[in-house]
């Protein structure tokens, strides 16, 4: 008989560890499956809220915020694009040439949990950023992105176009910084326990064995 974990899994989608680690558990939990249950939820982080609308060059970004050299990027970025190759995931971060604002991303994926689609367009929204350099601010690619994975457009173009769920997405975050999560990826398990950082398929086999074990015997 299958057991059930619940994880809450907060990111950002232009994160690339995120996705590293996104695609690394969806690979876990498919590969679980018939074993263990997973009620997975994307929940909201903003790597830069105060990001202008006009975003800004990636490799400038890095080496402001944190004080790298081009040289250090570039590597930095290679690292990434193997670990990528290693599981399926391909980043082109060429296209991906800025950092933008992810907050309607976020609305939207939202609204998408509620829709039943959360999990299809986080992927989505990760391929459209990281793959094909595509803006996660611009209403016209997310509400196509949303098209793509079964999600109603017109409904998106209403989300988008108000501030509808911008108070829920804002309490989310403000919930988690005050536990303690000032990094992503961070993955809570079953609303206790914390795993921070990217991590392979096997490390997130085992951490889901283990939350399983441990939700059998409460």
């Amino acid at each position: 008989m299958s057991r059930t974990v619940k994880i809450d899994f907060v990111s950002d989608v232009v994160c690339p560890w995120c996705a590293l680690g996104a695609t690394a558990l969806e690979q876990a939990i498919a590969n679980l499956a018939g074993e263990i249950d997973v009620e997975l939820t994307y929940k909201p982080y903003e790597l830069n809220p105060d990001m202008p609308a006009a975003g800004e060059h990636a490799v400038e970004h890095m080496m402001r915020k944190y004080g790298r050299s081009a040289q250090q990027v570039a590597e930095r970025n290679a690292m990434i694009i193997q670990r990528g190759k290693d599981i399926g995931f391909s980043f082109d971060l060429e296209k991906r040439s800025h950092f933008f604002n992810t907050f309607n991303a976020h609305r939207l994926l939202f609204w998408a949990h509620m829709e039943g689609r959360q999990r299809e367009l986080k992927q989505a929204l990760l391929r459209a950023y990281f793959t094909d350099g595509k803006n996660p601010d611009d209403t016209q690619t997310l509400v196509n992105l949303a098209g793509e994975v079964g999600l109603d457009t017109g409904r998106a173009q209403e989300v988008l176009a108000s501030g509808e769920f911008s108070q829920e997405v804002r309490e989310l975050q403000q919930f988690y910084q005050a536990r303690g999560i000032n990094s992503v990826p961070a993955m809570v398990l079953n609303d206790r326990e914390l795993m921070s950082g990217s991590h392979s398929v096997a490390e997130y086999q085992q951490a889901l064995r283990q939350a399983a074990r441990e939700t059998s015997q409460a």
